[in-house]
């Protein structure tokens, strides 16, 4: 196990090529250095959403200028590194390659080992790197992508899930439904931008499972609501577009908020971690922060540059892990990546 280390962090699992270096030294918390961050948001725009093959060869193009970049911030050099982390997964397969080729290449080279980190658990982690981070146990809303989950945390690397996504999670219900409004790429942010100029209660759209009696979400109903109340309006669309996004997100936050509340008093928990892209909503923030303060819980996120995916989180949840006693003596250098990994599947670090 060590104690005093150096840690290099590559996140290349989908639109954004994330690198970070984070310290630790022994007693205390780790410690971010530097980090950087390119996104592939322009590239995509023009195709409505993230292109695989595009993303795979921009990672390439950026990683290494991006290492450059942060070892330079940081006064730092290659030789100093103890670690290098890098996702394993999930996320698009030829995306997780760039960053885990890299890093195992980086680690040959230096001789260091190299760890493949799952990239929910860097969502999972990343409020650790915030002013107030939160104490183990507690329950975290992960609302990242393709994933809406509902977790206990009692320590790294031990989840229990509570509610899973069935079908559409919050991020696509966000980004499909701009889409249907011709919002274009990224849709949530946009959405959620415009949402702010209109009325909540314009449209009584569905709350899927919100009195399912479990803590799983279901947001594809949600998505066709939209569509349906979308092709009813017809040219009125155009004037009452900021509504209908404003009761689209409504209906979202609601179960969202209301999903995080019963796991909390089914875990008798008093402590609850949002993470992941759309726990940068203003909306989500605000509702979340008031029903929590009504209950006594203490609600923790993660800075807003590090809702979106970054490479900080990714050595943090290395560090984290190495801290709580799990082993580096990966020095083969072969790698392979996990495009479908669920996240309770981690073996806990000690």
């Amino acid at each position: 196990m060590l104690n005093n280390f150096l840690l290099l962090g590559i996140e290349s699992s989908c639109d954004e090529t994330g690198v970070a270096l984070v310290e630790v030294r022994a007693g205390q918390a780790p410690r971010l250095r530097a980090q950087a961050l390119h996104s592939q948001i322009e590239m995509h725009q023009a195709y409505g959403g993230v292109v695989p093959e595009l993303a795979s060869r921009d990672h390439i193009r950026r990683v290494l200028p991006l290492t450059r970049q942060v070892l330079a911030e940081a006064g730092a050099t290659l030789v100093e590194l103890d670690v290098v982390a890098f996702t394993r997964g999930p996320g698009l397969a030829g995306a997780l390659l760039v960053g885990a080729g890299v890093a195992c290449a980086l680690g040959a080279a230096l001789g260091k080992p190299v760890m493949g980190i799952h990239h929910l658990e860097g969502h999972l982690l990343s409020p650790f790197l915030s002013a107030d981070p939160p104490e183990f146990p507690f329950v975290a809303l992960l609302v990242s992508g393709g994933h809406t989950q509902l977790m206990r945390v009692d320590r790294v690397g031990a989840y229990e899930m509570l509610g899973d996504t069935i079908d559409d999670a919050a991020g696509e219900a966000f980004d499909k439904s701009a889409k249907l409004m011709g919002l274009g790429y990224p849709g949530g942010p946009a959405l959620a931008r415009l949402a702010e100029q209109g009325n909540p209660a314009a449209f009584a759209l569905p709350r899927p499972l919100l009195h399912s009696g479990n803590h799983d979400f279901s947001f594809a109903g949600l998505k066709t609501a939209v569509l349906t109340q979308a092709k009813k309006l017809g040219p009125e669309l155009a004037t009452r577009k900021a509504d209908l996004a404003a009761s689209t997100q409504a209906a979202i936050v609601e179960v969202l908020v209301k999903k995080s509340l019963g796991a909390l008093k089914a875990t008798g928990l008093t402590r609850l971690v949002v993470a992941g892209g759309v726990g940068a909503n203003r909306l989500l923030r605000s509702e979340l922060n008031a029903a929590c303060a009504r209950r006594g819980i203490r609600v923790h996120y993660p800075e807003l540059d590090l809702c979106t995916d970054n490479g900080a989180m990714i050595a943090m949840a290395a560090a984290m892990r190495l801290q709580a006693g799990a082993q580096v003596a990966d020095t083969a250098y072969a790698f392979d990546v996990k495009p479908r990994w669920p996240l309770d599947t981690l073996v806990a670090a000690a």
